[in-house]
């Protein structure tokens, strides 16, 4: 079957290196703060000004005030740092985020993302985003491998208004784990009960089946 969200968090979560600096952006991202593997130490920063971002509280445990970019209450660490938006964003185009973990509505097989705007739609904006994506060293998606309507959105060329370039090094799916290679997307990992027939159905964008491919392992 394919991954919920809370599995495809868990996946990339397995990602993080001891030491990193990451942000996770709204939505699935967030999840990945509850699935950090044991051992391994990361800071996880968030664009509105804090370093050492913990878990979600607990439910009658939240604090208003304490909130990630998403405005979702979240908890901080021993050590952790609050300051304002402009030193975080000082921060992140400088380059000191080590990995990106963010949401799209589409990516293209050289890498493009368009997370932001979907065109007749109102949006607050495009926040964090394009800074995130023109300064992080390491960029993983985390997405649904298609729309409501079933069509894919691992495509050839992006058909949203791009928020960054050449940028997305992987991706994780409900249905798989896929590098975003020169030669476009490269399946290395299969969720559980999903075929590589779905796979390859459901992505219109080039793919390649890794020789190693294996199924996904939480």
């Amino acid at each position: 079957m394919p991954l919920n969200k809370e599995q495809i968090a868990q996946r990339i979560a397995r990602e993080l290196k001891d030491g990193y600096y990451v942000n996770l952006g709204i939505g699935i991202p967030t999840l990945v703060a509850n699935y950090i593997p044991e051992g391994v130490n990361v800071v996880l920063q968030s664009e509105n000004g804090l370093l050492g971002m913990g878990p979600f509280p607990f439910e009658g445990e939240e604090d208003a005030d304490m909130i990630n970019a998403g405005k979702q209450t979240i908890t901080k660490l021993p050590g952790s740092a609050i300051f304002d938006s402009a030193m975080s964003f000082g921060m992140i185009r400088a380059g000191k985020v080590d990995l990106t973990v963010l949401g799209a509505m589409e990516v293209a097989e050289n890498g493009d993302i368009a997370n932001w705007k979907i065109p007749g739609k109102m949006v607050k904006g495009m926040g964090g985003a394009m800074d995130l994506v023109a300064a992080a060293q390491n960029i993983i998606v985390a997405m649904q491998h298609t729309d409501k309507a079933g069509n894919s959105k691992l495509l050839p060329k992006c058909s949203l208004p791009i928020t960054g370039l050449r940028c997305v090094k992987k991706i994780v799916s409900d249905l798989g784990v896929f590098d975003v290679t020169e030669n476009g997307f490269v399946c290395i990992e299969h969720a559980p009960g999903v075929s590589i027939e779905e796979i390859k159905a459901k992505t219109a964008g080039k793919l390649t089946i890794s020789d190693n491919v294996k199924e996904m392992q939480f």
